[in-house]
């Protein structure tokens, strides 16, 4: 584990989505960066192809750990 500097700006957004989704800051900071992971290394698909991989995969993850 290491620690990010970012942005007063972008913490404030990572805050007010964080309370939105119910997700810690931490766990919203994490979406967020797997998400924009995925949208760089799959630039032929789009935001909601994107998720739904996401989702599965998280999906497929909590499966296996029960």
């Amino acid at each position: 584990m290491g620690i990010l500097k970012i942005s007063d700006q972008l913490h404030d957004d990572i805050r007010s989505s964080s309370k939105a989704m119910s997700r810690s800051i931490n766990a919203q900071a994490e979406f967020w960066i797997r998400l924009g992971k995925l949208c760089e290394t799959n630039p032929s698909l789009s935001y909601n192809e994107i998720l739904q991989r996401y989702l599965l995969t998280e999906d497929l993850a909590s499966a296996q750990t029960a």
